[in-house]
């Protein structure tokens, strides 16, 4: 068992990690940054985020688990005073994992070039100090012409975070699907799009056509890029994230603890 811990820079974290440092090396847990079958990441989804993107060539080696130290998070199974539980989880490791689907984003630029990103939660595209035009095309077929503030498209972990604010719906990482939902559209007589979330299969991708290559912000996840862009495309990555399965909170249990319970208290 080789394991990597990256946290964030708070006090009480850095507290944490050296308590758990300390317990991994009792336990003769190896410590490799370079090649870990496990990475632990102290702190919340933000920091598991961060892990995610430092290590999201390496996906189909390693496994994830998250410590929160603050509220409970959505990747995040264990708590700051956990940490001898997971010790020994580490310890009697079998190589068990619960997977999640991935978003991927192709962005064909101006230039010409093709990018391609991975996302955890999701990515937006918008129009800089403009509405935002698009075609948006669903397997290559024409299906409405956008008008807005911008577009937003989440995996399933990432429906209830930004998705949720904008009134997409909340999805079962089961469902391996992506969802595309709208940020302050137009419409009116003359402008008419769907005005509700789509649900996109794995077998389908959408296509993002922008009437103009003036600077567009386009985020994948907490990372920005300011590109001038064609075109982009999403579906539903290759690659899944995978998640050491020690104890894994069920995703609807994890929905009402954020946004449910103790609101009637």
């Amino acid at each position: 068992m080789k394991v990597t811990v990256i946290s964030n820079n708070y006090v009480h974290t850095q507290t944490v990690v050296e308590n758990l440092m300390a317990r991994l090396k009792h336990a003769n847990i190896t410590i490799d940054d370079e090649h870990p079958d496990v990475i632990i990441t102290v702190g919340g989804d933000g920091t598991l985020l961060g892990a995610f993107h430092k290590w999201e060539h390496a996906l189909k080696d390693v496994r994830f688990v998250g410590v929160h130290t603050g509220h409970l998070g959505f990747y995040t199974d264990w708590r700051d005073y956990e940490l001898d539980d997971l010790v020994q989880s580490l310890e009697e490791d079998t190589g068990e994992s619960v997977s999640y689907p991935l978003l991927e984003t192709e962005v064909l630029a101006k230039s010409g070039e093709v990018h391609r990103y991975l996302a955890l939660n999701e990515s937006t595209i918008r129009k800089v100090n403009q509405t935002m035009v698009a075609d948006i095309l669903i397997n290559g077929h024409y299906f409405e012409r956008f008008r807005g503030d911008g577009l937003s498209v989440a995996t399933p972990t990432g429906s209830t975070g930004y998705n949720r604010s904008i009134g997409g719906a909340v999805i079962n990482p089961t469902v391996n699907a992506i969802q595309l939902t709208e940020i302050a559209s137009l419409n009116s007589r003359v402008y008419r799009t769907l005005d509700a979330p789509l649900v996109i299969s794995e077998d389908e991708s959408i296509q993002v056509e922008l009437d103009t290559t003036h600077p567009h912000i386009l985020t994948i996840d907490q990372l920005t890029y300011d590109e001038e862009i064609l075109r982009l495309t999403y579906k539903i990555a290759e690659e899944r994230i995978q998640f050491a399965k020690y104890r894994h909170m069920p995703f609807w249990n994890r929905v009402q603890d954020a946004f449910i319970e103790g609101a009637d208290d």
